[in-house]
Formats: structure tokens, C-alpha cells, sequence
């Protein structure tokens, strides 16, 4: 069974003060999502599965299933703060979705076979989705489970304008994820890095040399048992989280412990190609200026899907 694409693009972009996800980055009118998804048309994947917001379904259809109806097999799937199995109550007060993890999670009715997934937001290039498909189309779905992840070099994801969240992994000699360590507010510093945990309180460094997850994985269809299992231990302890109104259950983190469980193994591919993606209005410049350079260098085609 062909491997299918997840996009998580349920964010409305806060930061970014806007729905970034939908907002063109080339003159013919494409997003930065045109890009993977047509990378991932051309490594094999047969579909294509937004994680959005359901208020944002009539934007999506327009912008993407509408318009590539022909060329490509488009589904949807919504996140909702309330999509919660029982017994558990949403505490009052909360609005927010419940993480990448819950993202994935919900986009279980859509799939049947291996899926990748990504953000709707980032721009990671063609070698990645081919060395995902093909690493989906050999891995093995029981226990230990094979799993993997796109991993880039933090000094490359970071913007000049603002913070940004990473997951900071270790790697072992045969290219292993061995951890990943979410951290919520990274900023460059120098040709470094560096880290808060407590609202620029304090700061960790970083050299800038480290391997971070951009939330690019590929796993088999095991991950929505092992998805729905993380996520149900973390309602449990909603309470003790010290922030139920906006904590998280982070796709990393439910990775980590399956690896850290020995369940699962993920395979850290790397790729050569840049990353770049929009988390402030002021980035739009600089990814514009870079999808212009890949189509001069016959990356992409100068209108993308004619």
C-alpha cells in the first residue's frame, strides 16, 4: 500500500498574524504546501491529508483540493479541542488544539497504510520525500516498529526574526534517534543558538551544530494505536501538566518514549536540501526570494502545476 502525506496545518498562525498556511509565496499564486505536496506527488505518494480547523474547510477546498482536483487525491481531517475520548472533560476555558500528537491522531479515519507527516508551514525540499517514501515502502510495522524522521541542522531553521520551536535530538552512530527534547523558544545567537524555558529568565546554549526534528516523520499504521494510547496518559495527567488550559501532547515526545520503551526504532534520514519555512510575516521575503532560486536551478517548474 502506497504511503500517505499528513499536513498539519490546523495553526492559524499566530505569530504570523494570519492564515499563513494559504498565503502565496511565488507570483502564480502557490503556497509554500504546493511545494511538498508536489515533491511528494513525484516521490510516490498517493495522498494527501490536511489537518486543518473546521472553520477553515471552505478556504482549504478553495486553495487546494478545488484547484488540484485533477493532479492530486486531497482529504481532510479536523482537529478540535473537543475530540476527546471519554471519560474526559475539556477544563473550562480551553480553546486551544491539543498538540501535533492529537493532530496526527486525527487523521486516523483517512489513512490505512504508512503515512508521513509534516507541517503545513515548512518548505523541505524534494531529496526528503523521496528518502521518506522509500523508507516507508520497506519498513517493517511490528514491534519493535520502524519509524523515521527528516532531521536538519538547527543553525539551518532558525529566522532572524523572532523564536522558534524545535525538538533537539541525539543520534546515535547508525543514525538512530536515541531522543528528542522539545523546546518551545529558540532563538539564534551569534552563528549559535540558544534556549528558554522560563521566559528569557534563563538561557541555555546551543552550538547550532545539533539535528532537530522539523516535525517531518514516517511511520506505519501502527502509530495511530500507539497515538491514541500517549494521548489518553496525557489527559490523565492534564491536571499535573501545571497548565491545563494550554499544555501539549508533542508528536516527538510520544516517539520518544516509544523508542525510550524499546517499541519503536526511528531512523534519523538526512538531507542536503535547505529548509526554510514562514513563522513571522517578515520571513515571507527570504522563502519568495529561495522558491525563485530552485526554479532558476530547474528544481520546480516556473508554474508549478501546469
Amino acid at each position: 500500500m502506497k504511503p500517505s502525506l499528513i499536513i498539519m496545518a490546523a495553526g492559524m498562525g499566530s505569530r504570523y498574524g494570519g492564515l499563513k498556511q494559504i498565503d502565496p509565496v511565488d507570483e502564480y499564486g502557490n503556497k509554500i504546501v504546493d511545494f511538498s505536496i508536489y515533491d511528494a506527488k513525484r516521490a510516490g505518494f498517493d495522498k494527501i491529508i490536511f489537518v486543518i480547523k473546521e472553520e477553515n474547510l471552505a478556504d482549504f477546498k478553495e486553495a487546494f483540493s478545488d484547484r488540484l482536483k485533477d493532479r492530486v487525491n486531497i482529504a481532510f481531517a479536523f482537529q478540535k479541542s473537543d475530540d476527546i475520548p471519554a471519560p474526559f472533560k475539556v477544563p473550562e476555558g480551553r480553546v486551544k488544539p491539543w498538540g501535533t500528537a492529537q493532530a496526527v491522531l486525527s487523521a486516523k479515519n483517512e489513512t490505512e497504510g504508512p503515512v508521513a507527516v509534516i507541517n503545513a508551514d515548512d518548505f523541505y525540499g524534494k531529496e526528503a520525500f523521496e528518502k521518506m517514501y522509500n523508507f516507508l515502502t520497506t519498513a517493517k510495522d511490528t514491534e519493535p516498529y520502524e519509524y523515521a524522521m527528516v532531521g536538519f541542522t538547527l543553525r539551518n531553521t532558525l529566522t532572524d526574526n523572532g523564536y522558534v520551536s524545535r525538538g533537539i535530538t541525539e543520534v546515535n552512530s547508525d543514525d538512530l534517534l536515541m531522543n528528542v527534547t522539545e523546546r518551545t523558544h529558540i532563538e539564534k545567537d551569534g552563528n549559535g543558538a540558544k534556549y528558554t524555558e522560563d521566559d528569557g529568565k534563563t538561557w541555555t546554549a546551543l552550538t547550532g551544530d545539533e539535528i532537530v526534528s522539523m516535525n517531518f516523520w514516517g511511520f506505519g499504521k501502527s502509530i495511530m494505536t500507539e497515538l491514541n494510547t500517549a494521548f489518553t496518559a496525557f489527559l490523565e495527567n492534564l491536571d499535573k501538566s501545571g497548565n491545563p488550559l494550554k499544555a501539549e501532547c508533542y508528536l516527538p515526545a510520544v516517539v520518544d518514549g516509544l523508542i525510550h520503551e524499546n517499541k519503536a526504532t526511528a531512523k534519523v534520514l538526512h538531507s542536503k536540501d535547505k529548509w526554510f519555512g514562514v513563522t513571522y510575516k517578515e520571513d515571507k521575503e527570504n522563502v519568495t526570494a529561495s522558491i525563485r532560486e530552485l526554479k532558476k536551478a530547474g528544481i520546480y517548474p516556473e508554474k508549478l502545476w501546469d
